[in-house]
């Protein structure tokens, strides 16, 4: 039944179905209206399925129609994959690798992992990009990375994800800072008054947005925001505000006594967390070099935040 079907029909039934019209479609492939309202009817009769409900003024897809459409949809990801497969195996191994990761990634970790990378692989090259948020996986997204390690609250639409490790954050101050000397876990209305340091990412227009924290970690109305996490730790360090950290980062902060953990009302026991996550394209086939390096930097990470 399906034996004549080809992949250039299935492709044409997508466009119909994601346009709305026959003509849209025509436009979004660079066909005439004709040839995709041909296309259409030729795949019917194969299959012996009414695919759209042509009886008012744009086609709708019938209940037949959706679940081939979907099915269509899983296809041209498969080819895709394909197409990826066929087009590494012909470059060989690869000759270099890109990759990026959120600020929060152990700074430790991707130092071991460059070296590592150095050893095992002499012959490639490699890009490594530091990014905050979205702009991560915006790097994967637009092939510029060929996968990334991401915050949870980072745009992951278009993208698989695999956990690696979860960060836990504290809230820290210097010694010097009024809650740093407090007796008594602060109350939320003295936190409200003070100065926060937050992690912001910038946005398209010059505007910076509260990272993800928003909702979980942002519990002050005067919030001093920067676009880098060594800038936050410099601000907190120095007495000027506190903040929330990444606990593989201050750790030796807090044993060294140059940064104080602060006890807060507004979170009892319950720690805040972010989960970071591997990410890449869908449909996306990695080389030997990629899939080392994804298994190595994962691990290495999960070491860091966990701790000695």
């Amino acid at each position: 039944m399906i034996e004549g079907v080809t992949i250039e029909q299935l492709r044409t039934l997508r466009a119909v179905a994601e346009t709305g019209s026959f003509s849209a479609a025509a436009r979004a492939l660079g066909r005439v209206p004709a040839a995709v309202s041909q296309a259409i009817d030729r795949l019917e009769a194969q299959l012996g399925l009414r695919l759209f409900d042509r009886s008012g003024r744009a086609p709708r897809l019938t209940h037949h129609g959706e679940a081939i459409a979907t099915a269509a949809a899983g296809v041209q990801g498969e080819i895709d994959a394909l197409d990826a497969l066929v087009a590494s195996l012909k470059r060989g191994t690869e000759t270099s690798l890109a990759i990026v990761v959120d600020v929060m990634f152990p700074t430790t970790s991707l130092v071991a992992f460059a070296k590592e990378f150095a050893a095992e692989h002499p012959s490639v090259d490699l890009v490594l990009f530091t990014e905050i948020l979205s702009a991560v996986t915006a790097q994967v997204r637009d092939k510029r990375a060929a996968w990334g390690v991401a915050v949870e609250d980072a745009d992951m639409a278009g993208l698989e994800a695999r956990h690696v490790a979860s960060v836990r954050l504290l809230p820290v101050a210097a010694p010097s800072h009024p809650f740093a000397r407090s007796k008594r876990p602060v109350s939320a209305a003295t936190v409200s008054k003070a100065v926060q340091i937050v992690l912001s990412e910038r946005r398209p227009g010059g505007h910076d947005e509260r990272d993800g924290s928003r909702d979980h970690g942002v519990l002050s109305t005067r919030t001093w925001r920067v676009v880098d996490l060594a800038t936050k730790h410099a601000l907190i360090g120095s007495g000027l505000g506190w903040g929330h950290m990444p606990e593989h980062v201050v750790r030796s902060d807090l044993d060294e006594g140059r940064l104080v953990e602060l006890r807060l009302d507004a979170w009892g026991d319950a720690p805040l967390t972010r989960s970071l996550s591997l990410v890449w394209r869908r449909g996306a086939v990695f080389g030997p070099v990629a899939r080392w390096a994804e298994t190595r930097l994962s691990q290495l990470c999960q070491k860091a935040v966990d701790g000695p």
